[in-house]
């Protein structure tokens, strides 16, 4: 069992950046994928990034280039770096895990990102 809690969301001017961690709780966390999804107002849940037990990662192409998820297997927590902000990356940001990025067994509660143009 692993439980996720996001925090470090916030509101934040176009052009900013932000770097909410995710903190993980059961001692199978350092085996599992992890990933950053977002879902803005009146849009699905999509995935943003991904990174795997070993430290590889991929991105969605919106995101290539400013955002980038790291991992710290001692602290159980990975982290979403998000810089060159645009008021189209405002939504509620939702860390996840399990096997494989793509479908997450474990979510967290969601943190919300407003950027402001």
């Amino acid at each position: 069992q692993v439980q996720l809690v996001e925090s470090g969301g916030g509101l934040v001017q176009a052009g900013g950046f932000l770097r909410p961690p995710c903190a993980a709780s059961g001692s199978i966390f350092s085996f599992t994928a992890g990933a950053w999804y977002r879902q803005g107002p009146g849009k699905q849940r999509e995935l943003a990034a991904g990174i795997t037990p070993g430290g590889s990662t991929d991105y969605a192409d919106p995101v290539t280039g400013r955002f980038t998820i790291s991992r710290d297997n001692a602290k159980n927590t990975v982290y979403l770096q998000m810089n060159s902000l645009d008021p189209e990356d405002t939504a509620v940001y939702y860390c996840g895990a399990g096997s494989n990025w793509y479908h997450p067994a474990y979510w967290g509660q969601g943190t919300q990102v407003t950027v402001s143009s």
